[in-house]
């Protein structure tokens, strides 16, 4: 049954292609309301792409999400130049995010009694992935040899992004767990690269308590940041860690001589996170805390949604301005550098954070206005993930290594 299916959505997309070609070519005719939804998809094939990948930008993989994923990039490769550009998402197969053959999705059998899984919530940004996330899984692939590390993404609608786009599969975590299920795995060290303990912490957690009788131990380790604490003012040596990587690196790429010269120069940091409506979002405000008790004056920590609200972007651009710096530098904090940090962050368009814009911050009642940004000319963005710093890697080998001793 499953393999029928698959083959019926396969003969639909190839029917839905042969007839856009047709099409394209002034061969196609219209269809009437009787007409089958092959010859109305052939006489609208623009519609029926946007379809196409409306139908994979789902959190869900189903047993038709493999056929689903062809049938759209088959709806997209049949389409002309002209009509690419009309599609709701030109950017969806067409923005070029990197060499896929660059990034190793770990889905490989023959795993061995040790697993180290690696979480990560994924992104479509090719380079990114393979520089971010894949920075992260090689440096505890050099440290544990003894064990076999694999790859798990969260996001199904970014999985099933790359793998329409590209035709790289990057397992879910019910198929990761599926495949050590399989392979006879009997050590499960799970290291997940989130930041923190919030809603994605918490559904792993949930989805390894439904197997982890299937193994004789499995363990999970510490996300980025640790333990969350209780407000504000909680900070710990993993949020320390991080706070000096983080801004190292920022002045490395700014070429400046340190943190102070930058200050004197006017400048300041702005790390940009994405925030969360978890209660673990308080975070955030660790993060500025602890930059706060390291003497780092001139950063600030922000976050996409707005959550918690003082980390709004309009709410930091009130603070940097008050400190008296002109200029700024945007860097994110997230361990990839993926939609956000290219777009929300770095995007030419007018409603980047670069730029100014409006943001949907949590608990307002419209988009929130930042106005004119600081100006163009004032500000430079780093669009770089964390999982790319030495540092960041040590300190999820780290974790690692806690649970594995």
């Amino acid at each position: 049954m499953k393999n029928l299916r698959k083959f019926i959505v396969v003969a639909m997309a190839f029917v839905l292609a042969m007839g856009m070609m047709l099409m394209a070519t002034g061969c196609g005719g219209s269809s009437s309301e009787e007409g089958t939804e092959e010859q109305a998809a052939a006489a609208d094939p623009v519609a029926a792409c946007n379809e196409a990948i409306e139908a994979i930008q789902v959190q869900e993989r189903t047993e038709d999400t493999d056929a689903q994923c062809e049938a759209a990039k088959a709806a997209y490769d049949a389409l002309t130049d002209e009509q690419k550009e009309q599609l709701e998402d030109p950017d969806y197969f067409g923005l070029d995010t990197g060499d896929a053959s660059k990034d190793d999705p770990l889905n490989q059998d023959e795993i061995g009694e040790n697993e180290l899984l690696v979480v990560s919530f994924g992104t479509s940004f090719n380079d990114s992935r393979a520089t971010d996330i894949g920075g992260v899984e090689k440096a505890l692939a050099e440290a544990y040899p003894d064990w076999s590390v694999r790859r798990a993404f969260t996001a199904q609608i970014i999985i099933n992004h790359v793998q329409a786009r590209d035709g790289e599969k990057i397992d879910n975590m019910q198929q990761a767990l599926d495949r050590a299920i399989a392979n006879e795995v009997k050590n499960l060290v799970i290291q997940p690269t989130h930041l923190m303990h919030g809603a994605e912490y918490d559904e792993l957690n949930e989805a390894v308590d439904a197997v982890k009788d299937q193994f004789e131990s499995v363990e999970i380790a510490e996300p980025l940041l640790g333990e969350v604490g209780e407000d504000a003012s909680a900070v710990n040596p993993d949020k320390e860690a991080v706070a000096k990587a983080v801004v190292a690196e920022a002045v490395k790429v700014a070429g400046a001589d340190s943190l102070d010269a930058l200050a004197a120069d006017g400048t300041a940091i702005v790390f940009m996170g994405h925030g969360t409506g978890h209660e673990a979002n308080v975070t955030y405000d660790q993060m500025q805390t602890q930059m706060e008790q390291l003497g780092y004056k001139n950063v600030f920590v922000g976050t996409v949604e707005g959550n918690p609200p003082d980390t709004a972007l309009p709410e930091v651009k009130k603070a940097v301005e008050a400190a008296g710096y002109s200029k700024i530098i945007l860097r994110p904090m997230m361990v990839v550098a993926g939609d956000h940090a290219n777009n929300d962050m770095a995007g030419d368009w007018g409603d980047a954070f670069k730029n100014g814009g409006e943001f949907e911050v949590e608990g307002a009642d419209e988009p929130v206005d930042i106005g004119e940004g600081f100006g163009e000319d004032n500000v430079t963005a780093q669009v770089e993930g964390m999982g790319r710093i030495a540092d960041i890697q040590k300190i999820y080998v780290e974790h690692t290594g806690a649970v594995i001793k």
